[in-house]
Parts: structure tokens; sequence; C-alpha cells
């Protein structure tokens, strides 16, 4: 199977997955406006984003050497799979104790308060990171794709029963999202034979090794949390805690974007690990990127000219308010799917260092604009810092690539169309009715004259395969 085919089969079987998990649950984004509140969203919010940044440093990031050493097949299934459970009881064991700490204390009143569903959340999102990069690793997309729809389906339905029947509001929506994840897990677990692999051994050399690999992308996983969601805490801090909540829902629509990234980016590893050649000789790496460059750009564009009238279907109520920030954080998303595809050639070689380098140098850029824009813009200057953030990671990782792989781009051309995409979003914030839609209806047509060639091109290549 040829690079091309192996890329378009796992996107196209990863595309299955994302669509029942991310697509069919976007739509459910009006019943929760409608039945919570502005607060009990953002209080749902915190506790996922604080998850996002314990879980790394707790478990060593071990999860992103599963998935590396599980792609060379060098590594033994057992050794792998032993020493990632190992991390995962550890991480879990620190968690409980600390809840029992907090308990004893009362530190936290909130964490008191839903602490038992904050262990269940750390502790399907831990084994669900072991257990879905290990799949992906030993390269069963077809079942991980399956898995994603039943858990699809599970969360969906619960949700509708928890929400709309039980009347359970902010803890039916907690249980939602834990028992669809963790039926996932189950499934994943027994179709792989994953408990088979457990072993009362020790793999002290292997252990080293993915301990080698993993460690520095601990900094990365801590900056990325800092890129993705320390934002939500300064807006906390600044404006409280249901602007957070309108600040979190408003990332829905730009999620429409991340269905693709996660998509491609979860194939992409696969095959830049498989298929890397530093000279790029057949042209494969650098076609895929101007074809995903231009796709992803297009989306992006195409979803701020949509904003309001998804706002208008999407956000009921005090949520509304919602889509000024929709444009940043879409374009945010751009910039992280690009940076994503180029971590894709870090990986492959194994410089786990640029990952932490690149995204502590976003998440300082993140820290200090958020507390500049916060205070005078409220969650919209958030919203801006977050995107102008991972353009400096894109920008810093596109040059550092050059290390290690030669790909061609019109990257002036490329600029062009970023600075298209701000001049859509300054439009959404300073103009209204009639002009405001010419004007942005207007840049993206600008913005398809640019990319009619690549649009071309990939229209063509994919007709032939």
């Amino acid at each position: 199977m040829n690079s091309y085919k192996y890329l378009l089969k796992n996107i196209g079987l990863l595309t299955l997955s994302s669509f029942a998990t991310k697509l069919l649950s976007f739509f459910l984004v009006p019943l929760y406006t409608n039945i919570l509140t502005t607060t009990e969203y953002g209080t749902y919010d915190l506790f996922n984003a604080s998850i996002g940044v314990i879980l790394p440093v707790l478990t060593l990031n071990i999860q992103e050497a599963v998935l590396r050493f599980a792609i060379d097949k060098k590594t033994s299934r057992n050794a792998i799979v032993t020493i990632s459970f190992k991390y995962l009881l550890i991480s879990n064991f620190i968690v409980l104790i600390g809840l029992v700490i907090n308990g004893i204390w009362g530190l936290s009143n909130v964490i008191s308060d839903y602490g038992v569903l904050f262990f269940l959340m750390f502790f399907v999102q831990s084994l669900s990171g072991i257990i879905v990069t290990y799949i992906r690793g030993i390269d069963r997309i077809a079942e991980l794709s399956v898995s994603s729809v039943i858990a699809s389906i599970i969360t969906i339905t619960c949700n509708i029963l928890f929400l709309v029947v039980f009347r359970w509001k902010l803890v039916g929506y907690f249980l939602a999202n834990i028992i669809g994840p963790f039926i996932q897990c189950l499934y994943l677990i027994i179709r792989s034979d994953f408990y088979r692999h457990i072993k009362i051994k020790k793999y002290s050399s292997q252990e080293k090794e993915m301990l080698k690999y993993s460690r520095p992308l601990i900094a990365n996983s801590i900056a990325w949390w800092v890129n993705n969601v320390s934002d939500r805490y300064v807006v906390i801090f600044f404006c409280g805690l249901a602007e957070n909540g309108i600040y979190s829902v408003a990332g829905k629509i730009p999620s429409i974007l991340n269905i693709f990234q996660s998509i491609f980016n979860s194939a992409w590893t696969l095959s830049a690990v498989k298929d890397f050649d530093p000279e790029d000789k057949n042209g494969f790496f650098s076609n895929t990127y101007k074809a995903y460059n231009c796709m992803l750009t297009i989306i992006c564009s195409l979803i701020i000219v949509f904003d309001k009238t998804l706002a208008h279907f999407l956000y009921a109520k005090d949520f509304y308010i919602a889509w000024k920030y929709v444009p940043w954080l879409t374009i945010a998303i751009l910039f992280g799917a690009l940076s994503g595809y180029i971590g894709g050639f870090f990986s492959a070689v194994k410089d786990s260092k640029i990952f932490a380098t690149s995204t502590i140098l976003g998440a300082v850029t993140n820290l200090v604009l958020n507390f500049i824009f916060t205070p005078v813009y409220g969650a919209l200057g958030a919203a801006v810092a977050t995107a102008v953030c991972y353009f400096v990671v894109w920008l810093f990782r596109f040059y550092q690539s050059r290390k290690y792989i030669k790909i061609k781009v019109n990257l002036i051309r490329d600029i062009l169309t970023y600075f298209i995409l701000v001049l859509q979003s300054l439009s959404m914030l300073f103009l209204d009715n009639y002009r405001l839609y010419v004007v942005v209806n207007g840049l993206f047509i600008f913005l398809l004259v640019l990319y009619f060639r690549d649009i071309k091109v990939c229209i063509k290549k994919i007709i032939r395969r």
C-alpha cells in the first residue's frame, strides 16, 4: 500500500468514528445551553481543564510513549502495556489520596461536592489515553472507529436520558461523559486482548526508553494545556465562572474544524513515522501539507462567515454572545492543527524535546497576552491571545522542521490567506447588516481564488486515488 492510500484509508476509518463522536454531539449543544446554566457549564469545563493538566504530570505522559513505541513494533507489546498500566495505577492512587485530603481539610468545596465524579473522570480519561493510543499504535484503526461510534451512541443517549428525562442537570452531564468513553475502553480492551499483555514482570530497559521519550513531553503537554485552557482560569479570575461558561461553549462551533484536524492528525502520525523521507523525493509530505493547509483555511473561513447563523441555532439564552469569540478560537485550531502536522516529523525522528520547546514558547506568549488583553477586553482578549500563541507555535515548528525534512510550500501566499482570516474576524466585530456579509463573503471568495490551483490539484488526486 503506497503512502497516499495508507493515509486515505486511515482518514476514511477515522472519519467514521469522528463523525459519530464529535459531529453528532455538536448538535446537542442547544440541549446543553437550554438545560445547564452558564455557571454549571463553567464548572464542568473547569474540572475537565484541571484533569487535562494533572493527567500528563501524574502519568509521566506515558501515553505518548505508548503510541510511538507501539508504531515501531520493536518494543514488546507486553512491555508497553505493563509499563503503561503501572503508571495508570500510580496516577489514580495519587488522585484518590488528594481527594481524601481535600475531603478532610475542606480545601475546595467544589471538589468536595463532586469528588467522586472528579475521580471517575480522571480514571476514565487516563485509561482512555493509554488504550486509544495503544490501539492506534498497533494499527487497529477499524476497531478504534467502531468503538468511537459505540461510545458516541451511548454518550448521546445518556445525555438525553440524564438531562431531559431524569433532570439530573450537572451530575447527569458528568455521568454521560464518563460512561460513554468507559464503554469504549472496555470494548477495546476485550477486542485487542489488552489485559493479556499485563505481566507481573519488570521491563527496566524498555521502561527507561519509554520514559526518556515521554518525560520531555510532560512540559509539552502542560504547555499545550496552558495554550488550550489556561485562558479559562484567567477569564474566571477577571470575569467570573459564568463568563467562563460562555467562553467554553464558544468552542463548540470551532469544533467543526477540530473534527477535520483530529481525523487527519490521528492518521498522519502513523504515516509520518511509517513513510518518513528527509528529502521528500516523491513530494508526499509537501503535497499533503499543502492540501491539508488549504482545506483547513477554507473551512476556517467558512465557519467565520456562518458564525452568527450557527450561534443562533446552537447558543440559547445568555450563551448567544459567545459568537464573538468563535472566529479567534477557530483560527487557533487552524494553527494548532498545522503545528500537529509538523509535529509528525519530530515524532518520526524521536525528537521529543522540540515539542516542549515550541509549546512552552507558545504557552509563555499565551499567558503574557492573556494578562494583558483579558482585563481590558474580557473573554474576547483571551480568545485573541490563544490564536496568537498557536500562530507562534506553528511558526517556530515550521522553521525547526527544516532540520529534518525539506518540504516546498508557498509561504507568502499562505501568510496572506491567514491575514484574510484575521480581516474576516475583525469584520465580525466592527461591521453589521449587509456590509458585514459583503465583506466576509468577498474575503472568502478572494481566499478561494488564492487557493484555486491547490483545490484543483486536490480534487484530481482524490478522484485518481
